[in-house]
């Protein structure tokens, strides 16, 4: 199952249990006894939390897209240089001696976007999602942020 077609499975269970939520909690609340109210009323909380989470999920998953886009068409995108195992799965040595090299050019240029995208690949490629995803979510900030005043007389 690819990583889309899992989205769209989860956000399709999140609305019915949304439904079945609000559903509840209005049976809950029409019962008139307090300790139904008070678990009806906690049970339309559930939804836009649901719906709030999706949301975000679907801002970063775009963003990043359009950041992978962007970097393609420039040519930067990160080569797959990466050492596979006989059953295909990415040498663990390999993942971490790509992600020091990528490491260090995010050091050396910490405001480039372009760095801290190939960053986090490289902590996606090494296992580490959390962090993957933080440094994908910089270099979206990165990218989202107004170019350096002098930034524009130098590239012109």
């Amino acid at each position: 199952m690819t990583s889309r077609t899992g989205f769209f499975a989860l956000a399709a269970a999140l609305l019915l249990v949304s439904l079945l939520c609000i559903g509840e909690g209005v049976q809950l609340i029409a019962t008139g006894k307090p300790l139904g109210i008070g678990i009806g009323l906690c049970a339309f909380v559930i939804p836009p939390i649901g719906v709030w989470f999706l949301r975000q999920t679907v801002r970063f998953g775009r963003a990043s897209e359009q950041l992978a886009r962007e970097l393609e068409a420039e040519g930067g995108l990160p080569v797959d240089e990466l050492k596979r195992t006989s059953g295909g799965r990415i040498d663990r040595a390999s993942a971490d001696a790509v992600f020091a090299r990528r490491q260090v050019e995010a050091e050396a240029a910490p405001g480039d976007w372009r760095v801290w995208f190939r960053l986090a690949v490289a902590y996606a490629d090494a296992g580490d999602v959390p962090h993957a995803r933080k440094t994908m979510q910089h270099a979206i900030k990165l990218h989202a942020a107004p170019a350096p005043a002098g930034a524009a007389s130098l590239a012109g």
